[in-house]
C-alpha cells in the first residue's frame, strides 16, 4: 500500500503461499467508507489487481507480471512508485477469501523499499456497510530491514495507505484515476475525510 495498496509485492512454492511472521512486526490497520457496493470495491481493489495505478498516487505504474491477467490467487504485479521505475515491488496475491472479502498479498521481491519480506504482508478487506455504502480497508503487517527502521517508516506508510484509500474513493465514485505523478491527488484529497486509523502497534 506505497503503498498501497499500499500499500504493496521468485522464491521457493512455500514462500509463495506463507510469509514466515516469525519475527516481531509493525502493523498498521486503516479504513474509509466508499458510496459504493461492497461488490464494486473489491472489484478494484481485488479482481482488478494489476490495475492499482489507477486509485494509488504513490505508484505510478502497475502491471500484471508472470502471465497474469486478472485477480486470483497467485496473480502477480509490478507496481513502480516513481517515474523512472527505478523504484519498484513484485507483489503476489497469497490467499483470498471472496465469500468474506479478504485478501493477502504479499511483496516477493522490491528496489529501494527497506522491508524483511518474510516478515511482512497485508491484508485488504471489503465489508457490506448493508445501505449501500462499504468500508474498505487495509491493515499492513511489516518489519523493516534493518530493523530499527521501523520506527522511522512507520508515519510514511500510515500516510501512504490512508492515501490509497482517499484515493480508491476517488476513483470508485467518480471514475477518474489517482495516480503518481497525474496531480491529481493533490487536488482533490481534501474534499474526503481521511482514512481512518483502526490499529498501529
Amino acid at each position: 500500500m506505497a503503498l498501497m495498496a499500499l500499500m504493496a509485492l521468485v522464491f521457493t512454492s512455500s514462500f509463495v503461499n506463507a510469509q514466515s511472521m516469525s519475527k516481531k512486526f509493525k502493523t498498521i490497520k486503516v479504513e474509509i467508507e466508499i458510496n459504493a457496493p461492497a461488490e464494486r470495491v473489491w472489484e478494484a481493489m481485488v479482481e482488478d489487481y494489476g490495475e492499482i495505478s489507477n486509485f494509488s498516487p504513490y505508484i505510478y505504474t502497475s502491471d500484471y507480471i508472470n502471465g497474469s491477467v486478472k485477480g486470483v490467487e497467485g496473480a502477480t504485479r509490478k507496481c513502480s512508485f516513481n517515474e523512472k521505475g527505478s523504484r519498484w515491488t513484485h507483489e503476489r496475491i497469497a490467499e483470498i477469501d471472496k465469500e468474506n472479502m479478504t485478501m493477502r498479498n504479499i511483496v516477493i521481491d522490491a528496489q529501494k523499499f527497506p522491508l524483511n519480506m518474510d516478515n511482512s504482508q497485508a491484508y485488504y478487506t471489503v465489508r457490506d456497510n448493508g445501505d449501500g455504502t462499504s468500508t474498505a480497508g487495509y491493515e499492513f503487517q511489516y518489519r523493516t530491514k534493518p530493523a530499527f527502521m521501523g520506527g522511522f517508516v512507520k508515519g510514511q506508510f500510515k500516510k501512504q495507505l490512508g492515501g490509497t484509500l482517499v484515493g480508491l474513493k476517488h476513483y470508485i465514485e467518480t471514475g477518474e484515476i489517482v495516480r503518481g505523478g497525474n496531480g491529481k491527488y493533490d487536488e482533490i484529497k481534501d474534499k474526503y475525510p481521511k482514512a481512518t486509523v483502526i490499529k498501529t502497534k
